[in-house]
């Protein structure tokens, strides 16, 4: 089973490299250039999409997506739902069942919500309890998938960061999270001190401060992410070559 192998991606002796994904022509050059297994970046899909980061991209849409890109690769796939686009567990088990029929080896949730265009964190006991809720589902209907629990202390930049992510670190792998993303930490000493507070694989995300490859491997990550960066690098890339293409009236720059 492919999330068997997704699993044991996470613990091997260097960490997952994950390519971020955001339509099928970016899957199949992830798996073409030796990607061992792709996640979607919730931001680069609505994007694309004509929407908002923030649960702006309606659910259909997103599994329309992922139906397109799950049934385009052969290697591993995880999605990012955002905050699983609900307040209700029961709801957020469905979206993911829904998903894992398409293919899906692995979700992303995150414990903050966009409301009214303002990210904030989601109360760590009320999103423990949420999580508790889906994982009891997903037992009970013996639906295997990797969940990576998405703590935003150090995205948002909350007080007592690192004493923050290790509460909410001991709480989520006690609902039964499988793998902890702390997007924006890039301290060595922090990244050492979240790995060293958990048995979970511990991943981290592309930032212009954080280490290179083999130091994250002496710290301990099990897993990298890129984000959204190379789709707004992609496009920063379009915008380059069509000035240059009005700059200098001929094709010339795209040959």
């Amino acid at each position: 089973m492919l999330v068997n192998t997704f699993r044991a991606l996470h613990t091997t002796s260097t960490p997952l490299l994950l390519a971020n994904v955001w339509d099928v022509p970016s899957a199949k050059i992830s798996q073409k250039n030796g990607f061992k297994a792709i996640g979607t970046s919730s931001a680069a899909l609505a994007a694309t999409l004509g929407y908002e980061d923030g649960e702006e991209l309606p659910f259909s849409e997103l599994l329309f997506m992922i139906d397109k890109i799950a049934s385009a690769v052969s290697i591993p796939l995880t999605v990012d739902i955002e905050a699983g686009y609900s307040d209700v567990p029961e709801k957020t088990f469905e979206h993911i069942r829904s998903l894992v029929k398409l293919g899906v080896v692995g979700i992303n949730i995150e414990d903050s919500k966009v409301l009214d265009g303002e990210r904030a964190l989601i109360n760590a006991d009320k999103f423990t309890c949420f999580l508790s809720e889906i994982k009891d589902h997903l037992n009970k209907t013996n639906i295997d998938v990797f969940i990576n629990v998405r703590i935003d202390t150090f995205l948002l930049n909350v007080k007592n960061t690192i004493a923050e992510t290790k509460n909410r670190i001991t709480q989520y792998q006690a609902a039964g999270a499988d793998g902890i993303f702390i997007p924006c930490i890039t301290n060595d000493t922090d990244i050492k001190a979240a790995v060293s507070h958990t048995h979970l694989p511990v991943n981290v995300m592309c930032m212009p401060e954080l280490t290179n490859f083999t130091d994250l491997t002496d710290l301990g990550v099990s897993r990298i992410s890129m984000g959204n960066f190379i789709h707004q690098q992609q496009l920063q890339n379009f915008e380059n070559i069509l000035i240059d293409i009005k700059a200098t009236d001929s094709f010339s720059t795209l040959f």
